[in-house]
This record gives structure tokens, sequence and C-alpha cells, in this order.
């Protein structure tokens, strides 16, 4: 693991999110620093996709700051936001590719919306990003509904990488995946973070990929951020819930054995 810079990527203060009479986000304050691969874990149910999309504008705040690379977002300004989202790529859980393009044309899809550039040059820039990945040229001619849940998520990630960001959010990325396809996946994450210096922010509940990849682990209890540090910090944690979470009788308590 690379090392990371005190400087955050992301700055989220007070941040307060909710649908109706239900808080799921109260008062949440988080840092997440440039070059490091940060991990958030929580309850389903519990806000941690929330967060995610209220960072990136898809869901508004009732009330708190968010700050990307130092600038602050303005949900009202759309023009603002779209140039703080030059910034980031996105995977989500399910890869979102689009079904009636090929896996080639969904990598490129951003770089059209985005960029003023040939179509040689598309071409060229959507083989580089998919064999960055592993994925083939061959590949790139596929269907998504030709492809493997491992070979969706990279070419997810492809297309998530497209417009070389800074910052990367990850929701549930080895969910679905057979443990050595996951394994893989969580392999190439580390690779491209380190190759490329990126910032990682992964939403995720596979104990492996905090073990293997993250330099710093969140949990989310109670609309809150209620611990946060390496791995090791998180397993001696006395807070209930994420004593809990970590000590219950399906994870993973090797932890300090990986680090």
């Amino acid at each position: 693991m690379q090392q990371t810079s005190q400087t955050p990527a992301i700055s989220v203060r007070d941040l307060n999110v909710g649908f109706g009479n239900k808080t799921i986000l109260d008062g949440l304050s988080l840092d997440v620093r440039r070059g490091e691969i940060l991990g958030l874990v929580g309850a389903s149910g519990g806000g941690k996709s929330v967060l995610l999309r209220t960072i990136i504008g898809l869901i508004p705040p009732r009330t708190g700051r968010i700050a990307i690379m130092g600038a602050e977002t303005d949900y009202g300004d759309t023009a603002a936001m779209q140039n703080i989202g030059r910034h980031w790529g996105i995977l989500f859980q399910q890869g979102a590719l689009f079904s009636s393009l090929t896996v080639r044309q969904n990598v490129q899809f951003p770089m059209r919306e985005n960029l003023e550039i040939s179509e040689t040059l598309l071409d060229e820039l959507a083989t580089a990003k998919l064999e960055m990945v592993g994925l083939s040229p061959d590949d790139g001619s596929k269907f998504p509904s030709e492809l493997s849940g491992g070979m969706t998520k990279r070419a997810a990630l492809a297309r998530a990488l497209a417009l070389d960001p800074e910052i990367v959010f990850l929701d549930e990325p080895t969910s679905g995946l057979d443990p050595i396809s996951a394994s893989d996946f969580d392999a190439l994450i580390s690779t491209l973070q380190q190759t490329l210096g990126l910032t990682v922010f992964m939403v995720t509940h596979d104990l492996d990929s905090l073990n293997m990849v993250c330099d710093r682990v969140a949990a989310l209890s109670g609309g809150k951020i209620v611990e946060i540090g390496p791995i090791e910090q998180l397993v001696s944690s006395q807070h209930p819930w994420v004593r809990s979470y970590f000590h219950n009788a399906r994870a993973r308590t090797r932890a300090t054995e990986s680090h």
C-alpha cells in the first residue's frame, strides 16, 4: 500500500440525510485521505450506499458540507457539479453497464460525453482501459449479457477509469463474485491504486477485501462514523456494533495476521 497524504480527497462535515420522517445519516463527518483505499462498513440498510450517493450528488443532503479535492459541492449548480464530477469514477454494485452497447462502447460512453476526440483515439483509449483491468480487445466487442460476473465488474471498472479520475467509488465491488474472482478483483484494485495514485472509497461487507486492500476502515452505525482506522483498530474496538461485526461467528478475526 502506498504512502498516503493527510490532505483529504473527500471531506464530509455534519452531514444529515433522510427520507420523509426517517433520518439515515445523522451529523456524519468523515475524511478520506488522498491516495488511500478506505473501506466503509455498516449494517444492511444502515446508510453506506446513501452516503456514497450523497457524496456524488445523487441524493441531496438536508444539511452539512461536502468537499471534493478541496472544492465544496453545490448541488444546485449543475455546471459546478459536472466539473467536480470529473474528479471521480464510479463502479455501482451490479456494474450498471448499458445492455445495448458493447463493452468497448460502454467504456467510451463517458469519453463521448466529455471529450471531443476522434473515433480512432476513442478506440485506442478504450482498448487501453480494458487492458488496464485485464480484458482483451475481443472482450471489448462483447455485450454485457455475454460476460461473467467478474468480467462485468472489470468492464464497469474500465468505464469508471475512462476519464482518468483521481477518486474511484466502489459500491460492493466483490458482491456476487466467487472467492477466486473476488480475490483477483481485490488485487486489481490494489494494483491500480498504487500505479495510478488513486483514492478509493469502497463500500463493502467483504471482510477479505477489508483485510487485503484497505489502508483504513470506517464503521457506520446509527447514522454516524463510530470508528475509523486500520483494520486492527476496528477488530479491537469496544463499540458494540463494531465488535459484533468483526467478532460474530462468520467474521474472520485473523485481520492482524494479514497485515
